[in-house]
């Protein structure tokens, strides 16, 4: 008899994520960081602690633009909880009839199907940065 894996697919799980958070459903979207999780935006300097800080820098966030619009270019679970993705925001700020593309590398840590660090930065430096933790965390 097979047994199925009850550990959730992180890939899966960052798609989930995504996906609410095109809908602008921040509830869902903080849901999926840990209480004590960790958001380094290194391509905005930013740096929150937390499920809470992280719910509120969203908001803000999300606060700035009438459309945004979050999509994977590319994703790649790297083993031991470690996934590397390629995200691109699109969006147009609010007030503005200008449009935004933004496109970053996204280091995820997941610890029981939540994400536990979230690091955030140039595409090649954060690939190079996740191939290397999934190493360390091997």
């Amino acid at each position: 008899m097979s047994e199925e894996s009850t550990t959730p697919d992180p890939v899966e799980l960052l798609g989930r994520a995504l996906e609410a958070a095109n809908r602008r459903d921040l509830d869902a979207v903080s849901s999926s960081f840990a209480e004590d999780a960790t958001f380094d935006g290194r391509a905005l300097g930013d740096h929150f602690q937390g499920r809470a800080a992280i719910r509120s820098f969203l908001e803000d966030w999300f606060g700035t633009y009438e459309e945004l619009e979050f999509g994977l270019e590319e994703v790649r679970d790297l083993g031991n909880g470690v996934v590397f993705a390629v995200v691109v925001q699109n969006g147009r700020p609010a007030g503005s009839a200008g449009h935004l593309r933004q496109r970053e590398g996204w280091v995820f840590v997941w610890v029981r199907g939540l994400i536990a660090r979230l690091t955030i930065s140039e595409v090649d430096e954060a690939r190079a940065a996740a191939e290397r933790l999934a190493q360390e965390r091997g």
